[in-house]
């Protein structure tokens, strides 16, 4: 039986004065199957070609954080004890910094929902082997 599911697309803006952005990870929540993961791919060129002077180490900190959050890793902070639902609202929140989420789409998986978020991490996510 499909089950729903919810997933948002972490954007890095370094220069949010100018609107560009790329993509550099995925968040997929499926209440029914008690499932949150975030996947997150950095690609530091592309980043700096935006914004040559960007800060890639605290951009790679903050984004390593995500996946933390999502999977409720005591690392992460008091947000990480939050139920599931919380820590996927938390996450998806809109913002106005370096680090942006996509508006929540949402679909419907056949298969488990880990195999969906790689899934989507392909078809969203550029990487060099691409």
């Amino acid at each position: 039986m499909p089950s729903s599911f919810d997933y948002a697309v972490v954007r890095v803006v370094p220069r949010v004065e100018r609107g560009e952005f790329i993509n550099a990870g995925v968040i997929l929540f499926c209440l029914e199957q008690k499932f949150l993961e975030a996947r997150i791919v950095v690609d530091e060129a592309r980043l700096q070609a935006l914004w040559p002077e960007i800060d890639l180490e605290l951009v790679r900190r903050h984004l390593e954080a995500i996946p933390k959050v999502a999977a409720g890793d005591v690392s992460a902070g008091p947000i990480a004890r939050l139920s599931l639902r919380e820590r996927f609202h938390w996450l998806v929140s809109p913002r106005s910094t370096i680090i942006q989420v996509s508006p929540v789409h949402t679909g419907l998986c056949e298969e488990k929902p880990e195999a969906m978020l790689s899934e989507l991490e392909k078809r969203l996510l550029w990487t060099r082997n691409d």
